[in-house]
């Protein structure tokens, strides 16, 4: 009775057992897929944020007062806090330094924006005060930039010509001697027109810095990216460089505009090569084989060095000595700087007449030299563990040009040497920008005139070495095409057409070639067949790793750009050739078979009518072949899969093409049978399709939509289980 017992206990924990696991082998099949809840969003319409955003702009208040006026003139929030015992000793050093660099710089460069030295020099000394007092960066250094000079001679001597204005030299040397503006009764000679030109022209861009401060459209330097701006450097330097070779050989030629003034340039000169004054050409020489070793030095041990050696100073100094008392102008032709005033000349209203003429030169001239203030702000400002504000920037560069066009100055901006010289000689605020602008002041109340004697090859041979890091790119071509392809490509472009084409035109090609590599980047998007990476919930792609597992009856797809008009189509034939199954043509393929069966019938039962009424048949294939070769046509082939699941994770946003792919998607696949699961769509992808109609679809969105590729799958194997299994075919 006992053995009895105990026997029943075993069949009754057995059956137990069975029950546990059977239960448990349920609840394995059930999957509960990760679902998240969506936070209620109150919609708001326009006019009660502009509302919002009108009173948060102009709420009156002390504190909102004190905050624009610091914000807007940030010398009062560091300069009360400044540190004499730590600070000021650097920037009087840097400061200094500065001052030592940028004096021959001003007068050099004035030459190539065809303009008087003393007014380089003018330029120089009002935007280092009024970029000290503006600025949010402490350590960028404003003045006269190579490439913005060149844009500006270029402008100038463009207008030159359309006024009817001829030198061989280029510029009347008495210009000094013009009064008023050319509005004033037609009595501006060739110098004074120029000035006025240039100085209309850096109203316009200033006045296009500030408004883009105002409005915060600074957004608009994120479309020319590094490489770009280097090779336009790159390419504006070539440029600079040709132009100057006339004065290096002493010839008196005027400056070549339009298309290819590069290559119609050196086919100049090398038509007047032998008419090269010796005398510049044995200068030249000597001041170019004092300043590039010197120069290389103190890029070399820059980091030994406390300062940098004031080279171009001192070739200034024994240049204008050696020419003064070799009276080189009198004796062998060479020309010299000339009459450099001292003192300040009156203000002067620009000549508002030009406006029509310079108002797109100036917008390019805005664009670059707000986008390299920017980024030297942000990158020194990073490198110093400090924050600067762009919209403050471009104020400050905008007003930097505005209220110096009123003092007979030109264009400037930030600028990469002297904010690196400044960097490296213990800078720490923009005092030392205000220390720089009292050594000019001394200079333009004191020293100008004793430059009277300088060659003009001197200050083309100070150009032509500072264009050395510039020109040094060319040397890490093969890099950049290692690094990346694409930006290479922008840069050699960009180069090659603002260096033989022209400046302007280079820019504009640069960034629509740059636009075109993005948008071509997105019609290359690489798709992929995903696999799952062990048990984990880790999919990639199948072949770029080995050991992934693919889901018997899934297909995994993964599309790694947007979805938009451009590339719509794009993504349904990456799909479908991953897939190895286009709807379109399967429906299309359906279609022609349910044709070919209809007419197949309709021949039988006419055949069948024609013996019913005792008429002989013409002959033709049996009853029986017929429905056989019927059978074989309209029965599909098995498939390998029954659902589509769409990783959406890389698909940053949809727009009414790129939803109306995914629907057309939906429906294609869905008559032949196959479901298709979207998962990881961020929140702006699934307002789209909720917009799109694509949600509405189905009866619910969870039967859509989820969360992750595992919980698409999972579901599925889950509700194929509990339903009797999925067959994989058409009609799953």
């Amino acid at each position: 009775m006992a053995e009895v017992e105990k026997m029943a206990r075993e069949e009754n924990g057995q059956a137990g057992d069975q029950v546990t696991s059977l239960s448990r082998a349920v609840e394995r099949k059930r999957y509960t897929p990760v679902l998240l809840e969506e936070q209620e969003k109150e919609p708001e319409d326009l006019r009660s944020v502009l509302t919002r955003k009108l009173k948060k702009k102009c709420l009156c208040s002390p504190n909102r007062a004190k905050e624009l006026v610091l914000g807007f003139f940030p010398i009062l929030s560091w300069l009360p806090q400044y540190r004499p015992k730590e600070w000021l000793l650097g920037d009087v050093m840097s400061g200094l330094i500065v001052a030592i660099l940028l004096v021959p710089q001003s007068i050099a460069y004035s030459l190539l924006a065809g303009q008087e030295p003393v007014y380089g020099l003018y330029t120089s000394f009002f935007s280092c005060i009024i970029y000290a007092v503006l600025a949010s960066s402490r350590h960028v250094s404003v003045g006269i930039f190579g490439v913005l000079c060149l844009l500006v001679g270029q402008v100038v001597d463009r207008e030159l010509q359309a006024a009817g204005y001829t030198s061989e030299g280029g510029r009347n040397q008495t210009g000094m001697t013009g009064a008023g503006n050319l509005t004033a009764g037609m009595t501006c000679d060739q110098s004074c027109y120029a000035i006025s030109v240039a100085t209309m022209l850096t109203f316009m861009a200033g006045l296009y810095q500030v408004l883009m401060g105002i409005f915060q459209v600074g957004f608009v330097s994120v479309y020319l990216s590094d490489s770009l701006l280097s090779g336009f450097a790159t390419g504006a330097s070539l440029t600079i460089l040709t132009s100057q070779v006339r004065h290096l050989l002493g010839l008196k030629l005027p400056r070549v505009q339009g298309l290819g003034s590069l290559v119609k340039t050196w086919v100049s000169l090398f038509q007047n090569l032998k008419d090269t004054n010796l005398c510049d050409l044995v200068t030249s020489l000597l001041c170019l084989l004092v300043l590039v070793p010197t120069k290389e030095l103190n890029d070399r041990y820059k980091a030994k060095l406390k300062a940098p050696i004031p080279t171009e100073l001192l070739v200034v100094i024994v240049a204008t000595l050696a020419s003064h008392y070799g009276r080189f102008e009198e004796r062998f032709h060479s020309g010299v700087a000339g009459t450099i005033p001292t003192g300040f000349q009156p203000p002067q209203m620009p000549d508002w007449s030009l406006i029509p003429n310079v108002a797109l030169d100036a917008f390019s001239i805005a664009i670059i030299g707000f986008a390299i203030t920017v980024s030297l702000s942000e990158m020194f400002a990073k490198k110093h563990g400090y924050t600067v504000d762009a919209n403050q920037e471009m104020y400050a560069i905008g007003f930097c040009n505005i209220l110096p066009s009123f003092f007979r100055c030109f264009t400037t901006s930030a600028a990469l040497t002297k904010t690196l010289v400044k960097d490296s000689t213990g800078c720490h605020t923009q005092l030392s920008s205000l220390v720089t602008a009292l050594v000019l002041l001394l200079v333009l109340l004191v020293i100008a005139p004793l430059f009277y004697s300088l060659q003009k090859c001197v200050l083309g041979v100070i150009i032509i070495v500072n264009l050395r890091g510039a020109l040094r790119k060319f040397g890490e071509i093969p890099q950049m095409w290692r690094v990346n392809r694409v930006d290479a490509a922008i840069w050699l472009v960009t180069m090659a057409t603002s260096a033989l084409a022209n400046t302007e035109l280079g820019l504009l090609v640069g960034v629509a070639f740059s636009a075109f590599c993005v948008l071509a980047r997105t019609q290359r998007a690489r798709a992929a067949k995903l696999g799952r990476a062990g048990e984990t919930g880790l999919y990639e792609d199948l072949s770029a790793y080995r050991g992934l597992q693919a889901h018997a009856g899934f297909i995994v797809f993964r599309f790694e750009a947007p979805v938009y008009y451009a590339n719509q189509s794009l993504f349904k034939k990456a799909l479908y050739r991953c897939a190895e199954l286009d709807p379109v043509q399967e429906a299309a393929l359906q279609r022609k078979e349910q044709q070919q069966q209809n007419k197949k019938k309709k021949e039988e039962k006419d055949k069948e009518k024609e013996e019913e009424a005792g008429l002989e048949g013409r002959g033709g294939a049996s009853p029986d072949s017929g429905v056989a070769t019927v059978a074989q046509l309209i029965v599909p082939e098995k498939r390998s899969f029954h659902t589509l699941v769409i990783d959406c994770g890389p698909v940053l946003f949809l727009d009414t093409a790129g939803v109306n792919a995914l629907k057309e998607v939906y429906r294609d696949y869905k008559e032949l049978g196959v479901r298709v699961l979207l998962a990881q769509c961020n929140p702006s992808v699934l307002d789209s399709l909720r917009r799109g109609g694509y949600l509405q679809q189905g009866s619910d969105e969870a039967q859509l939509v989820f969360c992750t590729i595992s919980d698409a799958v999972g579901s599925t194997q889950s509700y194929c289980t509990e339903n009797g299994g999925c067959e994989i075919d058409s009609h799953c």
